[in-house]
């Protein structure tokens, strides 16, 4: 977006907003993390981690606004192997529920997913008002969209376990919630080194999107 009501960068107005944006990414990932265990749900649980790194890159990306380039891409480099390595772990909690099986509630899941769908629609507007975003902010807004997109995959999901009683449709959002992940992952790895690029006035081919 563009226009006189876009945030300035390092401004006073773009810490709040990113302090703001954090904490409803806490606040959703314990209602993921709560909501998730009692609907003995892998989707929520999934998006309860996404949350919670988000949150991570949030504050990475308040301290970052005022250090060196260097120190961003370093913090961006963090943010993408943080979400690979979530990517994992949940593909690894789907395997363990599909073996042992499960019960997720349908209802608790879309409820669940209707909350968090409107917060982080907020969050991604307002991440999206900021512009001149350097490789940390674009992280994070990359964050807020897979969040965006992963909560509709939790409502249809929570459709069809309440009108087939099957577990299978939460552990194949679980593991796309992972998907998109791993994704956004290399995608925040690739903007990282591509900045690395830019400021060198180099190009790197293979990286070119």
């Amino acid at each position: 977006m563009s226009g006189e009501g876009e945030v300035e960068l390092d401004s006073a107005d773009k810490r709040r907003t990113l302090w703001i944006v954090l904490w409803l990414n806490v606040a959703i990932a314990i209602g993921f993390f709560i909501v998730g265990y009692f609907a003995d749900s892998n989707a929520l649980l999934a998006n309860g981690l996404d949350n919670s790194s988000d949150a991570i890159v949030y504050l990475l990306s308040l301290l970052a606004l005022t250090r060196s380039r260097t120190w961003k891409r370093g913090a961006a480099r963090f943010s993408g192997i943080m979400l690979l390595i979530f990517a994992g772990g949940v593909i690894a909690d789907a395997f363990r529920r599909f073996v042992e099986g499960s019960d997720p509630g349908g209802v608790m899941m879309m409820v669940m997913a209707v909350v968090a769908g409107v917060v982080n629609l907020v969050c991604l507007r307002m991440l999206q008002n900021m512009k001149k975003k350097d490789v940390n902010l674009r992280a994070a807004t990359t964050f807020s969209f897979n969040d965006f997109i992963s909560n509709g995959g939790i409502i249809i999901a929570g459709i069809i376990v309440m009108l087939t009683g099957a577990n299978w449709p939460d552990l194949v959002v679980g593991i796309a919630v992972a998907g998109i992940a791993l994704y956004g992952g290399i995608d925040i790895l690739r903007d990282a080194h591509m900045d690395t690029h830019e400021e060198e006035g180099t190009e790197h081919k293979g990286w070119r999107k």
